[in-house]
């Protein structure tokens, strides 16, 4: 996998081996950015971070702190070490928590985030309404924020409480859904 666009552009990251992650695309990546455009994004939250190429990449185009959380302590460690090797591992902070728990953690520190991306494995994506439901409670998600989630084109995006919908982009077997956090 290699960056897209930005500082890092056609640097490598590494994937976790195996099955158990699915790495987000190099051009979902690139979609997403193109569809944000030149939106000034600071503070970025990858829930479901696998190899952390998503949140490399919002570092490569601007972003100044990125959290990455992924349960799988190995994949983790993968985390750290491409973010040594692409000389951000100052702005980069990687938890080794399950999404809901990261929620929390992050909310008692009073975190909020302008981009969070949400790419579930198949495995968890039953989850996914509890885990919607602690980012509004835990008001995560800055006001005015975006909360993009990639899911399966098959299925309709979810209906979050507090967000609305801006638009679904479909790419294949795979689609991209941005809502935003009214003000």
């Amino acid at each position: 996998m290699r960056i897209t666009g930005g500082a890092l552009k056609g640097r490598k990251v590494k994937a976790p081996k195996g099955r158990g992650t699915r790495p987000t695309t190099d051009m979902l990546r690139k979609a997403v950015f193109d569809v944000l455009g030149p939106k000034e994004v600071s503070k970025v939250l990858d829930l479901y971070a696998g190899s952390g190429a998503f949140g490399f990449e919002a570092l490569s185009r601007g972003a100044e702190e990125v959290v990455l959380v992924e349960k799988d302590k190995r994949t983790a460690e993968l985390i750290k070490k491409n973010a040594e090797s692409l000389g951000v591992k100052d702005r980069v902070k990687v938890l080794s928590l399950d999404a809901k728990r990261a929620i929390r953690v992050l909310a008692e520190k009073g975190k909020a985030f302008d981009l969070i991306f949400m790419d579930p494995p198949y495995g968890d994506v039953q989850k996914l309404p509890q885990v919607l439901e602690e980012i509004i409670l835990k008001e995560v998600l800055a006001k005015g924020g975006m909360l993009i989630i990639q899911h399966p084109s098959r299925q309709d995006p979810p209906q979050i409480e507090g967000l609305s919908l801006k638009k679904t982009k479909t790419y294949g077997d795979s689609a991209l859904s941005f809502f935003i956090r009214e003000v």
